[in-house]
């Protein structure tokens, strides 16, 4: 029976060993686990990830929108990073940005409350008609 237990419980430590990053003193060189870079020269397109020994994980992935057209060309990318925050808390971060800005989700990311219903409907009234093609001639 005590060997049944001793089990668990070294399986229970091996299991949490291996989902906590390990911990670096402040200064220490942490080291980079794995990185990938492909840039393509001349399209605009790219990618690459990293991932190191403290447990932070970033990849990112781009190309060049609508090339060669003026004024509608835009570089678009998106991505993902993750680490652990310093109460133990898994933070990850999934992104996107082309020509209208920067978009970025995640779990503990605040977003704001639903607008009440009174106030959407007061704003849908407020809505400016629209315009009239103008008329010409007799009426």
């Amino acid at each position: 029976m005590y060997s049944a237990i001793s089990f668990v419980a070294f399986f229970i430590a091996v299991v949490s060993a291996q989902r906590a990053p390990p911990q670096y003193a402040p200064g220490q060189i942490i080291p980079i686990i794995s990185y990938q870079n492909e840039p393509n020269q001349g399209d605009g397109s790219y990618r690459y990830s990293y991932e190191t020994g403290n447990g932070i994980n970033a990849n990112e992935q781009g190309y060049l929108k609508n090339p060669g057209q003026k004024d509608l060309e835009a570089q678009t990318a998106q991505g993902q990073y993750s680490y652990t925050a310093l109460d133990g808390t898994p933070i990850t971060v999934q992104w996107y940005a082309d020509e209208t800005g920067f978009h970025a989700s995640g779990a503990h990311l605040p977003t704001p409350p639903p607008i009440p219903e009174a106030i959407l409907k007061s704003l849908q009234q407020q809505q400016p008609a629209a315009p009239q093609p103008p008329r010409y001639g007799r009426k």
